[in-house]
């Protein structure tokens, strides 16, 4: 892997809970307009490392670098600024809402929240919200969801819901996208259907997406790099079907099943 053209890097960055060191010196780098992929048994420290990536938690060393910058230390709410978003294994929507609202809600700055520069800037305004509905549209039409648009979530199945997710992450118009198991409790088309629309996402507007998964044939065959993590450290590193050929990303799944049981 190229260290050229980087989007996201992890200077050997660790955290600990108590004891337990959840992430142990962990350095990586993500490239721009690629699909990366995290995989490891549970309670290796995936979840924790896109914690620290996003802001959630503060590693108790080491440093994060977004397009060169140091976020280390950032709030969620700056470094979402500018240009991580992320999604979730279990979508967070509002069932309230409708599809499209959900998308539009989604979107809006600070401008579209405070009412004080709505009455100031109302031009201003209104042409965002037709710009976010606009998008949200688009959007909707790649998910395979624009004959979804006035519904209810609640009308969606889960890999509907999986999609609605996804589409509430593009709507930032993100640089760099962090996924949680995009792929858990989705059919076959379904999966096929969101990595179509990230690939698009990819090629058009150079999205890079960096994602946990635990289903090893998707990452087989639509992530361009695969980094393994184990008890907190990165274990392996490579291209997918090497890493997932090397007898000792099996030896750690082995191990840590015999533990449970």
């Amino acid at each position: 892997m190229s260290n050229d053209n980087s989007i996201l890097e992890t200077r050997n960055v660790s955290l600990s809970f108590g004891g337990l060191r959840a992430v142990d010196d962990v350095s990586l780098r993500v490239e721009c307009s690629k699909i990366f992929g995290l995989i490891g048994p549970n309670g290796s420290g995936k979840t924790s490392l896109f914690n620290l990536i996003t802001g959630v938690y503060r590693p108790d060393s080491g440093a994060i670098f977004f397009e060169g910058r140091n976020i280390t230390g950032l709030k969620p709410h700056q470094i979402f600024r500018l240009g991580v978003g992320r999604s979730f294994q279990f979508p967070r929507v509002f069932f309230k809402m409708t599809v499209l609202d959900n998308l539009v809600f989604a979107a809006r700055s600070q401008l579209g929240d405070n009412p004080a520069a709505a009455v100031f800037m109302r031009r201003r305004f209104q042409r965002q919200e037709r710009e976010f509905i606009e998008r949200a549209l688009g959007i909707l039409d790649n998910l395979g969801l624009a004959g979804y648009s006035e519904r209810m979530p609640s009308e969606l199945s889960g890999g509907q819901l999986k999609l609605l997710e996804l589409g509430r992450a593009l709507m930032s118009n993100p640089k760099l996208l962090l996924l949680d198991e995009p792929a858990a409790g989705v059919s076959p088309v379904l999966v096929a259907k969101i990595f179509e629309v990230i690939k698009h996402y990819r090629d058009v507007e150079g999205l890079t997406v960096f994602l946990i998964e635990h289903r090893l044939n998707v990452v087989e065959e639509f992530t361009d790099w695969v980094y393994v993590m184990h008890r907190g450290r990165v274990y392996l590193s490579g291209r997918p079907a090497e890493v997932l050929m090397d007898k000792k990303l099996m030896s750690i799944y082995v191990a840590e099943e015999r533990a449970v049981d």
